[in-house]
C-alpha cells in the first residue's frame, strides 16, 4: 500500500515523469520552468520528496524517480491522460479538459476510476 501523498506532491512527481521523457536529466531548475515555480519551492518540495524516499538526487542534481515515486507518478499521469481525452470526446475544449483533469486525478478513488475507465473502454 502506498504511503499517503498530498496533491502538490503527486504533481511533482507526475512532472519528473513527464520531464523524464522529453529530457535526458531532468534537474530542480526544469522543474521550476515546467510548472513555473521559483526554484527555492521546489528545492523545499524535493526534499520532502526525498525524505519520502519517492526519489533520489545525485551529486550533480539530477533527480531520478524511486520505484515507489514512479508508481505514484504513472498513476497520476494515466488518469490526467485518460480523463483529459475522454473530457474532449464529450465535447470539453482541450483547454478546460486538460485544466479539469488535472483536478481530478487526484480526488478520484481508484475504483471509481477504474470503474470510468472500463465503461468508456467498453463502449469503444
Amino acid at each position: 500500500m502506498k504511503s499517503f501523498v498530498n496533491e502538490s506532491s503527486e504533481n511533482y512527481l507526475e512532472t519528473i515523469l513527464v520531464l523524464s521523457k522529453r529530457l535526458s536529466v531532468v534537474r530542480a531548475v526544469d522543474i521550476a520552468a515546467e510548472l513555473d515555480f521559483k526554484k527555492s519551492s521546489v528545492s523545499i518540495a524535493m526534499k520532502h520528496l526525498r525524505e519520502k524516499k519517492h526519489i533520489t538526487v545525485n551529486d550533480s542534481g539530477y533527480i531520478s524517480l524511486t520505484e515507489s515515486g514512479r508508481e505514484i507518478a504513472e498513476m497520476i499521469y494515466e488518469r490526467h491522460e485518460f480523463l483529459s481525452h475522454w473530457l474532449q470526446q464529450l465535447g470539453v475544449s482541450p483547454e478546460i479538459a486538460v485544466a479539469d483533469a488535472c483536478k481530478m486525478e487526484h480526488v478520484i478513488s481508484k475504483e471509481t476510476f477504474h470503474a470510468i475507465k472500463n465503461f468508456v473502454n467498453h463502449l469503444k
